[in-house]
């Protein structure tokens, strides 16, 4: 019987680059989401970017841009790099959305009206010489659990322990670097204790690995607490209803924003209900993989805000270890970050989704990533055992029987390649794709060594062998759809690449076993050559330029590399503008919303950040200089259809104008 699935990975974090820690996760559930469906199965595969909180505002005001700016350039980033490693979302949306918006201040609303959100003062963090609270991100200081240093200061990325600021050992302002003083202000509170019965028999009912579960036990043991889900103005995120300068902890809304991103895809797609995934009477199945950091939030707060909040709870929280690179934690100084886009520089994709699997048990061990090994095993398992039988084979069909396969095979070996599917198919239902890839390559190995055996190359210099020939070219080939059919999952690419080759529509799990008689068949073309050292060197050198490069001072303005040509200018349309209407930005600290009469080319809605500068009617006729061929950027708050020239000297900004004589829409020269 078919199933709905609702699959999600957890969000990155929109401040940095995707790395190769992150591409274990989204291969690991890309992986199970094709396998899914290729077993007849229906599958809404959803994500986003986590776009809110401190790590964002402290990013964005290092790089001189709104956050809007920043979160919208990584999301471009993140998203690229997730298609080129062959991971495809049916959805990637963000945090910082209107869906998200909506869904959050409604679950917080029903959590309040069902008397589980209590507000009290508390003493917090303050930072005295920029005269703000300090979010949890804003503080660094040791844990107070395992003192590891150069912590955060809501949870540690070493023990996963979560706790308050005010508990750091040695905390700092990350803002000026000074000891933080505590101050008083008002928060609101979660009370997770009443949901305690619930949680207990929640996690009892298999949702996490076993391996899991006596970790989860230890938050009973040592007593539920409230959870505090607010934050002080300065913050970049959500306002919480009725409660002016009061913003959601970016852990509110963060798991919402699954839900968010499948409202998205819902209001595009008349064959997605969002009601019929998360209501509580729902027939479908709700799966979360995430890293084993971040377990907590999963499978205690999130499980919780959507039981008392009306709503279903996961199926399955799948959780996994952290990546080593050769034995060692990734890290830039020592150049042994590797980003997505550095790997797809110098090296395919496939091959590291093809390590990953044979390393995925659906545990949550530490994987590492020996890059010795990977090529070993890449170029043992897929080109050594796996291409290797078309290349073996294929070209006798084509040359000798016009490329047509033939009606006679050999049963014996078939049968035995076709009984794996079933084991094979619960290793990859179970998420345990090593045992999935270790399975298929024990199946290769018999084709490969029935090929030895028969020889097709001896056979072909015998013209009365003809029909041996085909026979075993046809067997050979006819396994070899069914191994590319266990392979699918793993490297969607390849297996795309064998169905053009043998003429064939997508693969299917129920193709297995099935003959392929009088099938035509196309040339072979090679399907992937081996992992060379060099391309593996040149990649670990590229990270530690990059490192390097990190490190090093920024580069005078006068650099051959900061100059650009006139004719790279002369692309530039500057026109003359008259602001005809101007008006404050609900929901936006900087923007002004500005309505631009640029005289031949008509009227421009520009949003300009220059709200701390100038009162809105204070602009209503005044000459600026538009970007006026610069493309529209969609906003939450609408299109911006531009840009309008400001400078800025640290203490303000200061919009260009031309003198009053110019008229609107003539060309800046």
């Amino acid at each position: 019987m078919s199933r709905t699935l609702f699959v999600t990975s957890a969000l990155p974090y929109a401040n940095g680059p995707i790395h190769l820690g992150h591409m274990v996760e989204h291969v690991q559930s890309d992986t199970w989401v094709r396998y899914q469906r290729m077993a007849g199965n229906r599958v809404i595969y959803c994500c986003a970017d986590d776009a809110h909180g401190s790590g964002i505002m402290l990013k964005a005001e290092a790089e001189g841009v709104s956050p809007e700016q920043l979160i919208a350039r990584f999301k471009n980033e993140h998203l690229r790099d997730f298609v080129d490693f062959g991971v495809a979302y049916d959805n990637y949306h963000s945090t910082h959305s209107d869906e998200n918006r909506e869904l959050s201040a409604l679950i917080y609303t029903r959590l309040r009206d069902a008397g589980l959100i209590e507000s009290r003062d508390v003493e917090q963090a303050y930072d005295a010489k920029r005269g703000m609270f300090l979010p949890d991100r804003f503080i660094k200081g040791s844990c107070p659990v395992c003192k590891t240093p150069g912590q955060y200061g809501d949870n540690c990325e070493a023990c996963g322990a979560t706790y308050r600021p005010t508990d750091l050992i040695d905390p700092v302002s990350v803002v000026s670097g000074e000891p933080p003083v505590q101050k008083s202000s008002e928060h609101f509170f979660f009370r997770l204790p009443a949901m305690e019965s619930y949680l207990r028999d929640f996690l009892k009912s298999g949702v996490v690995q076993d391996s899991v579960a006596p970790k989860l036990a230890e938050w009973f043991k040592a007593g539920l607490k409230d959870w505090d889900i607010s934050r002080d103005a300065p913050y970049f995120g959500f306002e919480i209803p009725d409660a002016p300068g009061k913003y959601f902890y970016v852990w509110v809304d963060a798991p919402v924003g699954y839900m968010a991103s499948l409202k998205h895809l819902a209001a595009r797609d008349a064959d997605v209900d969002f009601d019929a995934i998360w209501s509580k009477d729902s027939d479908a199945e709700v799966y979360h993989f995430i890293g084993k950091d971040i377990i907590y939030f999963h499978a205690l707060f999130w499980p919780a805000m959507l039981e008392a909040s009306g709503f279903r709870s996961p199926t399955g929280v799948f959780a996994h270890g952290m990546i080593t690179l050769n034995g060692e934690k990734m890290s830039k100084s020592r150049g042994t970050f590797i980003t997505a886009r550095t790997w797809l520089d110098h090296l395919p994709a496939e091959p590291l989704r093809y390590f990953y699997a044979s390393r995925i048990t659906g545990s949550i061990e530490d994987m590492d990533l020996g890059l010795q090994d990977f090529m070993q095993i890449v170029n043992a398992d897929l080109v050594g055992k796996y291409v290797n039988i078309a290349s073996r084979t294929a070209n006798f069909i084509t040359k000798r029987f016009d490329g047509e396969l033939g009606s006679e095979v050999d049963q014996a070996l078939l049968s035995q390649v076709a009984g794996a599917a079933d084991e094979i198919a619960s290793a990859f239902d179970a998420r345990n794709f090593a045992k999935a890839t270790r399975l298929t390559m024990a199946a290769a190995d018999a084709v490969n060594a029935y090929i030895a055996e028969q020889q097709p190359w001896v056979i072909a210099k015998d013209a009365e062998r003809g029909a041996d020939l085909h026979r075993v070219c046809t067997t050979a080939l006819t396994a070899f759809r069914d191994l590319t059919t266990y392979l699918k999952p793993v490297v969607p690419k390849m297996a795309a690449d064998v169905e053009a080759f043998l003429n064939l529509a997508p693969l299917q799990w129920s193709d297995i076993g099935r003959p392929l008689a009088g099938q035509r068949i196309n040339k072979f073309k090679p399907l992937m050559t081996r992992i060379e050292d060099k391309q593996v060197t040149a990649m670990q050198d590229a990270a530690k330029q990059m490192a390097e490069a990190a490190k090093a001072p920024a580069a005078p303005a006068t650099k051959d590399d900061d100059v650009i040509a006139i004719d790279d200018f002369m692309k530039v349309d500057l026109r003359v503008a008259r602001v005809a209407e101007a008006a404050p930005v609900d929901g936006a600290d900087k923007l002004i919303q500005l309505t631009l009469d640029v005289g031949e080319l008509g009227t421009r809605n520009v949003f300009a950040g220059i709200k701390s500068a100038y009162a809105p009617e204070d602009l209503v006729g005044k000459l600026v200089v538009l970007v006026a061929n610069l493309a529209p950027r969609k906003m939450r708050f609408g299109v911006s259809e531009g840009m309008v020239i400001a400078a800025g000297d640290g203490q303000g900004i200061f919009v260009v104008s031309p003198d009053a004589g110019a008229t609107p829409g003539s060309r800046v020269k």
